[in-house]
């Protein structure tokens, strides 16, 4: 079984020889070739050249024995491709180029050729896919509808998304135009992604967990659910919604093949309450690759051992990978894991 073959069986909640291994996208950020190359390029242009896309994916495959890669790219290129940029400003954070006010901004966003605006994330995953042979597999990414939704009526960076919510509350319609959109583009750049070799693709929620429950379903859920049943099991799917966990029945009726959990819950218990055939993703505390090898196999083995018996399981932190992590700690990492009987 090579390491494409043990991911997809994990996605479908197959029995594997160990749990496959794959880090949260920009893995190869806390890695001294990936700071070379960003002395020379900025972000924008490493993610809108395809070949140097390529080379940032493929630095961490070349240190790690993992499974799976994920491209380099941006959940934000969909609102720039409709029609509102996005930047980086020094003092941190994301600022789009204007914030969704009114009905008019709105209007104003266009669907038109996503794919062709972005036909360079499909030009990397290409490349990936040619150097990663059937070796490896290779996933390809999008923020959810509501992810997005609120940089882009926030306009950038914002602690609870209050602008976002309000725009929920009182005006639907305008809202749901809005996240029609989004919904839209996001379904034929993932099929896209689709085309050019993708294995699996995963919908990332970062901001769902800032909803209340009861507005979960309609502002962020059934949306998701609209983009899984476009791909239309294709490839398996996985759903990540941060920091909502505990709401398994909203998120399996999403339909997603698998669900990133993150590391404030027991990925265990998550996965006992799940239907057999609904994977689990994580959920190692990210910021333990920033302390010692040592503590990466003790945590690491927890989790392994919590979820033996299990099938479907695919490790991960539970999170995106730090800048400060450590290079030793992932080679622990990937060590326990690899070696985990």
């Amino acid at each position: 079984m090579n390491h494409r073959q043990r991911f997809l069986r994990a996605c479908r909640s197959e029995p594997v020889d160990r749990p496959p291994l794959w880090v949260m996208r920009q893995a190869g950020r806390h890695l001294p070739e990936y700071l070379a190359l960003k002395e020379k390029y900025s972000f924008h242009e490493i993610a809108q050249t395809p070949e140097l896309a390529c080379e940032v994916t493929m630095q961490p495959l070349r240190r790690y024995d993992m499974d799976a890669a994920i491209v380099f790219t941006d959940i934000l290129v969909i609102p720039e491709a409709m029609g509102q940029p996005y930047g980086f400003p020094d003092g941190g954070g994301i600022e789009m180029d204007f914030a969704i006010e009114s009905a008019a901004d709105v209007e104003r966003l266009s669907t038109d050729k996503i794919c062709d605006k972005l036909r360079y994330v499909g030009d990397a995953l290409e490349l990936i896919r040619e150097k990663l042979g059937d070796e490896r597999a290779l996933i390809g990414f999008g923020g959810s509808p509501w992810t997005l939704a609120t940089y882009m009526i926030e306009g950038g960076s914002s602690k609870n998304k209050e602008n976002a919510r309000t725009l929920f509350y009182t005006d639907r319609p305008l809202f749901d135009r809005l996240m029609a959109k989004i919904t839209d583009a996001l379904s034929g750049y993932l099929q896209m992604q689709i085309d050019a070799g993708a294995d699996a693709i995963q919908i990332f929620d970062s901001w769902g967990g800032v909803l209340a429950p009861e507005a979960f379903e309609e502002a962020s859920v059934k949306w998701m659910r609209k983009l899984v049943e476009s791909i239309d099991q294709q490839v398996p799917t996985i759903v990540f919604s941060k920091g909502m966990h505990d709401h398994t029945e909203a998120l399996v009726s999403t339909g997603a093949d698998v669900l990133g959990v993150g590391w404030t819950t027991r990925l265990v218990d998550v996965k006992a309450a799940l239907p057999a055939d609904v994977a689990v993703q994580g959920n190692l505390d990210p910021v333990v690759m920033n302390t010692t090898p040592e503590i990466v196999r003790r945590e690491t083995t927890k989790i392994l051992e919590q979820m033996r018996g299990f099938d479907g399981h695919i490790f991960n932190l539970g999170h995106g990978i730090s800048p400060s992590a450590k290079i030793e700690c992932m080679e622990a990492l990937v060590e326990t894991v690899s070696t985990f009987e």
